[in-house]
């Protein structure tokens, strides 16, 4: 019972209601010790909603079950962000409105003493939008002064590439820096990447669609094929109910902490080397400029009734992940993986998931791109008077190019 499960914005927000639906349907939370990583005592959810609006919040707490939320995790302001990170940062709001930020954290030091042990925090939130961008940051940053020793694991959804907002990539890459700089594990998810995973199972179709509830859906897939409890790793020793083994599984490097997460499924007979060819479809092979990309750390997380058959295959799976996510020599523990019988998101059904998380040195490509749109429009000043008018610095954008940079080229060497 140490985690608390923090949604910010819009976006997280929507992700957590798909997150809550999920786990609150009656074959999710079947036992008292299955309620822990997700409830207090109280059986209450160890969740905290946030937005600077109110409409995402209520739409959410009408659809997850009632009796789940506590009122008072439930923070709404009355205006917008503008999406503009320096007005969700320097939160913004009217005398007579008391600071989101004040009251998230007042709300976050109650639930930490709810728990046995706090030990951290998981954040859901985008990056393309003022509060999910820049409140996100500033909580991060809140929470790390405060809660020094606790960690931070944030699912972070970023925009599609052809643009959502004029000012998407000055906000990514001012939340990215943040990030970087105070959570300790980032899972990135690119709306871009989630809307053609999602829409694969329909690509025959002449014209398919999906639709937002379909992506979420897939991200919260993804999510809970990752971090809902697992029995074992390797079949020998329980891992527990919290999430912080995966940070420690496939963040080595601290300043490396950009996360690749897929997952692939089946019903019936499985066949494990498939499902992996599956799960890594996806994953870049390479740079725009050809150069290999290479893994510090790769997590596969097996989710089925008949564990032993991935146990018989596992050897194989994780030749095939080493070899497609190309694994440091100098990690001798590079890859693992977790297995158990429950996969929450198809109770019931005779299904099989593998879910597969990388530290991935692809993230730098993405990186690459949000630093070299954002420098244009910095050199032409596009909308800069929008951040200088709510409190934001040349240095902050000076530290946040460098801090990008430095990750770039982290993740550049892994190879040599």
């Amino acid at each position: 019972m140490s985690a608390v499960w923090l949604q910010v914005g819009q976006c997280g927000n929507q992700i957590g209601q798909e997150w809550w639906q999920l786990l609150t349907q009656k074959s999710a939370l079947q036992g008292e010790a299955d309620r822990h990583p997700f409830c207090s005592l109280d059986g209450k959810l160890s969740a905290i909603c946030v937005d600077s609006e109110p409409k995402v919040v209520r739409k959410l707490q009408k659809h997850v079950k009632r009796g789940f939320f506590r009122e008072s995790n439930l923070i709404v302001g009355k205006q917008g962000r503008g999406k503009n990170w320096a007005y969700g940062y320097h939160d913004g709001c009217s005398d007579s409105e008391r600071s989101l930020l004040q009251r998230t954290m007042e709300s976050l030091r109650k639930e930490a003493e709810r728990r046995d042990c706090y030990c951290g925090t998981v954040l859901f939130h985008s990056l393309g939008g003022g509060t999910g961008a820049g409140l996100s940051s500033r909580l991060c940053e809140a929470i790390r002064d405060e809660y020094s020793l606790g960690q931070i694991l944030a699912v972070t959804v970023a925009p599609h590439q052809a643009g959502e907002s004029p000012l998407q990539h000055y906000n990514t890459l001012l939340c990215l820096a943040w990030l970087q700089r105070h959570a300790d594990g980032i899972l990135l998810l690119q709306n871009d990447e989630v809307l053609a995973r999602a829409g694969a199972p329909h690509a025959a179709a002449a014209q398919p669609r999906v639709s937002l509830s379909s992506m979420n859906a897939y991200i919260t897939s993804c999510l809970a094929g990752l971090l809902y409890p697992v029995e074992a790793f390797m079949g020998r020793v329980s891992i527990g109910m919290e999430p912080w083994e995966l940070l420690r599984a496939v963040c080595p490097v601290p300043a490396m902490k950009f996360l690749y997460i897929s997952q692939a499924s089946q019903r019936g007979t499985a066949f494990w080397d498939s499902l992996a060819s599956s799960a890594v479809h996806y994953l870049p092979r390479e740079s725009h400029t050809g150069q290999p990309h290479h893994s510090t750390a790769v997590l596969a997380v097996a989710r089925s009734p008949d564990e032993d058959s991935f146990l018989r295959a596992h050897s194989s799976v994780l030749k095939r992940l080493r070899q497609a996510c190309r694994c440091v020599p100098w990690n001798p523990f590079s890859i693992g993986c977790w297995t158990d019988s429950r996969s929450v998101a198809e109770p019931g059904s005779h299904s099989h998931s593998l879910t597969v998380c990388a530290n991935h040195g692809s993230s730098a490509d993405f990186l690459q791109q949000v630093v070299e749109r954002a420098r244009v429009m910095y050199r032409a000043g596009a909308y800069l008077h929008w951040y200088w008018r709510h409190g934001c610095e040349e240095e902050d954008f000076r530290q946040a190019f460098d801090t990008l940079h430095s990750v770039m080229d982290d993740y550049g060497h892994l190879g040599e």
